[in-house]
C-alpha cells in the first residue's frame, strides 16, 4: 500500500473528494505496458507515479487497438470519467472510453435480428469465425451456423479475408456481443 491519509494527506483528501462519473481533465504523462498515467489538472502530484490519474487498457477505447499509443500520446490533453479511488496505489482510476459513444450500441440501434449483412472474416477459432460487419464491429458465427452441413474446422468453409453474407441471430447489448449465422444467409454464399 502506498500510504494512508496521514502519509499523503493532500493526495488522500483530493481522491476522497472525487465522485464516480465526474469528468476530470489532465495530460498523459506516461504510457506503460499496464496502462496510462495522467497528471490531473486539479490534483496534487503523486509521490511515486508520473500522475494521480490512471487509465487501464480496457478503459482506453471501445475499439480494438494493438498499443495504447494507437489511442493516446504522451503530452495529449484528455477529459476522462472518474471511476474509483484506488486506495492501494493512491490514484484515481479513470475511463476515457466512458466519455465517448459506444459504437456497438449505435450499431445495435440500426440493425435487427434477422437482418442480412455483408461482412469480412477476420479470425478463425476452433468453434467458429469472427466476421466484421461494420467499422470496429465484429460478430461470431458459431461453427454450427457456418454451413448447412456439419464441418469440423472453420477453414473447411472460409478463410480470413473472405467476404460473406451473414444474418444477425442475436444482439446482446449488455455483453456487447453479436451472434451471426451464415446458414440463414443466401444459399449461393454458403
Amino acid at each position: 500500500m502506498m500510504g494512508g491519509p496521514s502519509e499523503n494527506p493532500e493526495l488522500w483528501a483530493f481522491l476522497e473528494s472525487l465522485h464516480r462519473g465526474e469528468l476530470l481533465s489532465g495530460t498523459v504523462t506516461a504510457i506503460e505496458r499496464f496502462g496510462v498515467f495522467v497528471a490531473l489538472d486539479d490534483g496534487p502530484d503523486h509521490p511515486v507515479f508520473p500522475g494521480v490519474g490512471f487509465i487501464s487498457f480496457a478503459e482506453l477505447s471501445w475499439r480494438h487497438f494493438d498499443a495504447a499509443s494507437d489511442v493516446v500520446q504522451v503530452g495529449q490533453r484528455l477529459s476522462c470519467e472518474f471511476l474509483q479511488f484506488d486506495t492501494w496505489n493512491l490514484e484515481a482510476r479513470l475511463s476515457l472510453k466512458a466519455t465517448q459513444p459506444d459504437p456497438f450500441q449505435i450499431f445495435a440501434d440500426t440493425i435487427a435480428v434477422g437482418q442480412k449483412l455483408p461482412g469480412q472474416v477476420t479470425k478463425l477459432i476452433p468453434f467458429g469465425v469472427f466476421v466484421q460487419v461494420a467499422d470496429g464491429i465484429e460478430g461470431l458465427v458459431h461453427l454450427r451456423e457456418l454451413a448447412w452441413t456439419p464441418v469440423e474446422s472453420p477453414s473447411d468453409v472460409v478463410q480470413v479475408g473472405d467476404k460473406i453474407t451473414v444474418v444477425v441471430t442475436e444482439i446482446d447489448r449488455e455483453r456487447r456481443r453479436l451472434a451471426l449465422s451464415r446458414r440463414q444467409g443466401s444459399s449461393a454464399d454458403v
